[in-house]
């Protein structure tokens, strides 16, 4: 089977700019794939700590693998039988189609503020056309043209970290604690200062107000 479902978003905050399923294989594909696919791209957010690449394996036989590059991030499921150097190969090509294809409309760097001021999702959409003529060319992970493809290939895919699907959508509400957990250390800080000031006041007032009353009472 090919690319069942491929993503193309803004790295800043998951934005989709496009999207394709494939026709032949959409059965495959279900909402909770496409759901999965938009949080995993959301979860991403930007931050520095976000993966170039890598895969993510789902509770079906299904496997998402991700790549960043120039600020957009380029997803797609395959099944987990499918040659992982060669998901990388058709997400390699989309980013070169899907960045070829910005150029041509808005210049360069001119796509970078069209990527950056969208905020319509699916605005690029009319790039589906060219995804769906990547996509035949990975349908058969044995024909001679991906064949040259792969032992073309030098990238080292065994360094591509890999994970579980809860693990990588876990990691969104984990951060989403960490923040509340800060934020509720510096109001509880700010409760202690407040705290220590009004018993250092109280200290002073049980130290010195004997003094301060019986100087008033010599001087009355």
């Amino acid at each position: 089977m090919p690319p069942l479902l491929t993503f193309v978003a803004r790295l800043s905050d998951g934005l989709p700019l496009v999207a394709n399923t494939a026709p032949d294989f959409s059965q495959g594909v279900t909402q909770e794939h496409k759901t999965q696919a938009k949080d995993i791209l959301r979860g991403l957010g930007g931050t520095a700590s976000s993966s170039a690449k890598m895969s993510i394996d789902t509770t079906s036989n299904l496997v998402f693998h991700y790549l960043v590059r120039d600020s957009l991030c380029y997803l797609t499921l395959t099944e987990r039988t499918y040659p992982k150097r060669l998901a990388f190969l058709y997400l390699e090509e989309i980013a070169d189609a899907f960045l070829e294809s910005l150029a041509n409309d808005h210049g360069d760097p001119g796509w970078r503020d069209a990527i950056a001021t969208t905020a319509r999702p699916y605005a690029f959409i009319k790039f589906d056309l060219i995804i769906q003529r990547r996509r035949k060319d990975f349908v058969d992970p044995t024909s001679r043209q991906n064949t040259t493809k792969l032992n073309e290939d030098l990238a080292d895919i065994q360094s591509i970290m890999r994970k579980n699907i809860n693990e990588v959508l876990n990691r969104g509400e984990k951060l989403e604690n960490v923040s509340n957990i800060s934020n509720n250390l510096v109001a509880e800080s700010k409760k202690f200062k407040w705290g220590a000031k009004k018993l250092t006041w109280q200290a002073m007032v049980n130290q010195y107000g004997p003094i301060v009353a019986a100087g008033g009472v010599v001087v009355f």
